[in-house]
């Protein structure tokens, strides 16, 4: 039985900007050019708007006068990203002073009319026509000289060509992470769980290197929404949770039991709360570890956060437990790139499958789950303090990708990168998210080369293979990254 989807919270957007660039001298030479040219752009403004993105137009720059005079209204513009149209040549000098003014990613565009000429009735309008890819390598190498990254670009012809689709789709989700990570306002509350030294991370050092604003919350701000909620709230998270999860008998592990009638109401209430928070607060994702005094309401109520906040996650808002900033950051990159975001660490290898259990105790994404998730009450949570319902799943098969942010010894930040695939195996049924990860050339080798990247020993699990988006994203966002298995580029 496959599961229902979380309906997002809020729309993913973005806002992008889009200009054609040509060359002033061909216009009164060929009769009809600058028309096509136009349609050209109105192909690419189509396909940009179809992937969910709000587009600003800024016309046609043929020549270095009408590029300064674009620049002020694309600054003031607040753009995402800005796509460039190569719709004919154009010189670089129509390039130039965008490369070297706007400090926006800049996505060329070189998308033919045609798959091919038709050689044996071409003309020099219709070569001009299909010129998108001759400046490019011009637009580039002032890149370079002007000390600035090459741009990348689109490459291929309008109809019938899979390859351009899937690459507007994939810039159009990188602007949406990029938007949201510099408006995302992620709220941070308790302390690293004692010892784990990879956990921590400098909240300034977040926004600077990311762009969210981390908003400190303390315990009482979410406990005040636990101790007395709306009946009426309680009883909708209590049938959403039932409606989500299957609530199977126990199976070989003492630790579990059938879902209780006390965890489902903890679980509904601890949900409502943090409901309440993230609208006091305004927030878009929500990173904690705290126990509280043994015992306490309070206790009960932050060592029971995985369920709400699994729904949560599946609705486009991450979480993420243990005080690990990173991979909320993680979380919500791979959210907005629309391919899940489940918060993950490695588990046994299995050496007769040559695969390795990724999983954790929460917070998942359920829109990524295989068939309907179960929810199991556990008597204890081993190696934290505290009891209650736990999440458990596997992802669904097929491609996975993830993304573990670690950092270096001068603190900056490092993505560490792989592709591998998720097989329907055998997991323990411990109450605990696993899916089994097989990765190239074989798990031990893998492990070998994923560890020596230095990551956090958490990271971001996510379907289908999307190294080529994350690469680009640490490039856009000036971040050392490692991809450690093979991966085509973008």
């Amino acid at each position: 039985m496959s599961s229902a989807l979380v309906e997002r919270r809020r729309p993913l957007t973005a806002k992008v900007g889009l200009l054609g660039v040509g060359h002033h001298v061909y216009w009164p030479q060929f009769e009809g050019l600058l028309e096509e040219m136009h349609r050209k752009l109105g192909d690419a403004k189509s396909r940009l708007t179809a992937n969910g993105v709000e587009v600003v137009e800024f016309g046609m720059l043929d020549n270095a006068a009408t590029a300064y005079a674009a620049v002020p209204k694309i600054k003031a513009a607040d753009l995402d990203m800005l796509f460039v149209d190569m719709v004919t040549y154009a010189t670089s000098a129509t390039f130039g002073v965008l490369c070297r003014q706007l400090e926006i990613p800049i996505v060329l565009i070189a998308v033919q009319p045609m798959a091919a000429m038709d050689y044996a009735n071409g003309t020099t309008f219709m070569q001009l026509c299909n010129d998108d890819v001759c400046s490019v390598p011009e637009f580039t190498g002032v890149a370079i000289r002007f000390g600035r990254r090459p741009p990348p670009f689109i490459l291929g012809y309008e109809k019938g060509d899979p390859a351009v689709d899937a690459e507007y789709k994939k810039w159009c989700q990188i602007a949406k992470v990029l938007h949201d990570l510099k408006t995302a306002r992620i709220g941070l509350m308790g302390h690293v769980l004692e010892a784990m030294l990879d956990m921590h991370a400098d909240p300034t050092a977040i926004t600077a290197a990311f762009g969210p604003h981390i908003v400190l919350v303390e315990p009482g701000d979410v406990y005040k929404h636990y101790t007395s909620p709306a009946p009426e709230a309680v009883k909708k998270w209590r049938d959403q949770i039932l409606a989500f999860f299957d609530t199977p008998d126990p199976k070989s592990d003492p630790l579990t039991e059938k879902l209780t009638e006390k965890d489902l109401d903890v679980a509904a209430r601890a949900a409502v709360a943090l409901e309440g928070l993230i609208a006091e607060k305004d927030l878009n994702g929500f990173v904690y570890y705290y126990e509280g005094e043994p015992g306490s309401d309070l206790r009960t109520l932050v060592t029971n956060f995985i369920v709400g906040n699994s729904i949560l996650t599946g609705a486009g808002f991450p979480m993420c437990g243990e005080f690990d900033i990173k991979t909320c950051i993680a979380m919500m990159i791979f959210d907005r790139l629309d391919i899940g975001g489940s918060f993950a660490e490695f588990h046994p290898v299995d050496f007769e499958r040559d695969s390795i259990l990724v999983g954790h105790d929460g917070p998942h994404h359920i829109n990524i789950a295989q068939g309907k998730p179960v929810i199991r009450s556990l008597k204890k949570y081993h190696g934290k303090p505290g009891s209650g319902a736990g999440v458990e799943f596997q992802i669904k098969e097929g491609p996975i990708t993830m993304l573990s942010i670690g950092q270096t010894a001068t603190g900056k930040f490092k993505f560490v990168i792989a592709e591998g695939m998720s097989e329907r195996r055998p997991i323990p049924p411990t109450g605990n998210t696993n899916t089994h990860g097989i990765f190239q050339p074989n798990v031990r080798t893998f492990l070998r080369r994923w560890m020596a990247e230095g990551p956090t020993h958490h990271f971001a699990l996510g379907i289908g293979h999307h190294a080529a988006e994350l690469v680009e994203i640490a490039k856009i966002l000036n971040i050392e990254y490692a991809v450690t298995t093979p991966f085509e580029e973008l």
